[in-house]
C-alpha cells in the first residue's frame, strides 16, 4: 500500500460525493434539464461539497489510525465518532445508520448495536479498508466489524467486503483483472452471496461488451435510478470500476448519469478507482472547486499520510485510542453543517420550479 493510493481513495471519494450529490434523486431527464451533465461541481455557484458518505469514509480511516490494526479497538473507535457525528446534526443520514446510532447512545455494546437492514452505508466506508489493509482475513475480520456496526443483514456485509476487495484490486493488480476480482471474491464468500457474485459477474460482461453504466443498470431494473440497496448500488459502482479502470472522470459521470441514489454510488465507485489513480487521476479542477472545511482536501491528504504510517508501522499514533491530530476544529462542524443544511433545502426549493 503506498500513501498514493490512500490519498487516492480518500480524495475519490469525496470528489464522486461531491459531484453526484446535486443530481440525488432526480430522473435522467429532470436532472438534464435542471443541472446540465455532470462534468463540474453544480452544488453551490460551481463549487461543490461532500455528504456523509465522505464522512463516514474519514471517520473509518481515523478509526484505522486509532485501532494499530486491533479489530476491537477499531470497531469501538468508530462507535464514538458516529455518536458523536449524530449531535453534529449532519444534514443527510440513512435510516439504519440513524438508528444503530442511537442504540449506541442508548448504551449498546457496538457489537449489537446494528439493526437488520441492506442499506449501502456499510459500502460507502468500505473502499479505504481495502485501501489500507493488505492481508484478506484481516480485511474481512474489518470489514465485517464496520458493517454490522450498523447494518445486521449479511448482505450489506457482503457488499462492503466485494467494494473493499475490488479496492485492493485497483492497486494490486492491472486493469484486465475483473475475472481475477470476481474468483478471489467467490472463494473468501462462498455460495451464501451468490447472488451478488451473479450480479457482478453481470456486469463485468456488461462492462466487457463495451456497454454503458446505464444500460447495465436498465438491465437490473435500476431504470428510474440506481437505488440504496447494496446489492443495486454496488454492481453499478463496480460496473463503472470494470468500464473505466483508469479513467476517473467518466467512471463518476457515468454513475451520475444513472440517476438514484447518485451521491453514494460515485462515491464508492470514486474510492475504488481513485486507490488506481491517485490524486493525479482526480481532475484538479474538481479539488480546487471543494469548498469543505475543516475537512478540507489538505486535511483529507494529511489524514491519508497518517494512516499510511500506521499500516507501516502497524502502530497507533492516536492517544488513548483516539487520535488528537484531526479533533481541533471539531467545534465548527455544526456550523459547517448547517450551512451545508441550507444549501441543500435551497436544492430542494429549486426542484420545485421549472425547467420540467
Amino acid at each position: 500500500m503506498s500513501e498514493s493510493n490512500i490519498t487516492g481513495c480518500i480524495l475519490g471519494t469525496a470528489m464522486g460525493d461531491a459531484i453526484g450529490l446535486p443530481y440525488e434523486g432526480l430522473s435522467r431527464r429532470r436532472a438534464a434539464k435542471l443541472l446540465g451533465p455532470p462534468t463540474h461541481h453544480r452544488l453551490f455557484f460551481g463549487r461543490g461539497m461532500v455528504s456523509d458518505d465522505t464522512e463516514h469514509t474519514c471517520f473509518t480511516a481515523q478509526a484505522l489510525i486509532a485501532s494499530g490494526g486491533d479489530v476491537e479497538l477499531f470497531r469501538k473507535d468508530l462507535a464514538w465518532r458516529l455518536r458523536w457525528w449524530l449531535l453534529g446534526l449532519p444534514a443527510g443520514i440513512g435510516l439504519a445508520t440513524l438508528k444503530s446510532i442511537v442504540r449506541l447512545w442508548l448504551g449498546f455494546n457496538p457489537r449489537n448495536s446494528g439493526v437488520f437492514s441492506a442499506g449501502n452505508g456499510p459500502a460507502m466506508r468500505a473502499a479505504i479498508l481495502g485501501a489500507a489493509i493488505s492481508d484478506r482475513p484481516q480485511l474481512r475480520s474489518f470489514v465485517r466489524a464496520s458493517s454490522r456496526l450498523t447494518h445486521t443483514d449479511p448482505k450489506a456485509e457482503y457488499g462492503a467486503f466485494a467494494v473493499a476487495l475490488a479496492a485492493q484490486f485497483a492497486q494490486q493488480q492491472s486493469s484486465n483483472s475483473s475475472t481475477a476480482y470476481l474468483a478471489e471474491l467467490e472463494a473468501c464468500l462462498g455460495h451464501e452471496a451468490q447472488e451478488l457474485i451473479e450480479l457482478l459477474h453481470q456486469a463485468a460482461a456488461s462492462a466487457q461488451a463495451g456497454e454503458t453504466s446505464l444500460t447495465f443498470a436498465q438491465s437490473i431494473g435500476q431504470a428510474k435510478g440506481v437505488s440504496g440497496y447494496i446489492y443495486r448500488s454496488v454492481p453499478v459502482a463496480l460496473h463503472a470500476c470494470f468500464r473505466y479502470p483508469n479513467d476517473y472522470a467518466a467512471a463518476i459521470k457515468a454513475i451520475v448519469e444513472c440517476g438514484g441514489d447518485t451521491d453514494s454510488v460515485a462515491a464508492i465507485a470514486g474510492g475504488i478507482i481513485g486507490c488506481r489513480v491517485g490524486k493525479a487521476g482526480i481532475p484538479e479542477i474538481w479539488l480546487d472547486n471543494l469548498i469543505e472545511w475543516p475537512r478540507s482536501i489538505p486535511w483529507m491528504e494529511q489524514l491519508a499520510e497518517q494512516l499510511q504510517v500506521t499500516t507501516e508501522t502497524g502502530k497507533s499514533s492516536s492517544h488513548r485510542g483516539r487520535d488528537r491530530t484531526f479533533q481541533s476544529h471539531i467545534w465548527a462542524l455544526p456550523f459547517r453543517n448547517i450551512f451545508f443544511l441550507f444549501i441543500v433545502l435551497f436544492h430542494g426549493f429549486r426542484r420545485l420550479l421549472p425547467p420540467y
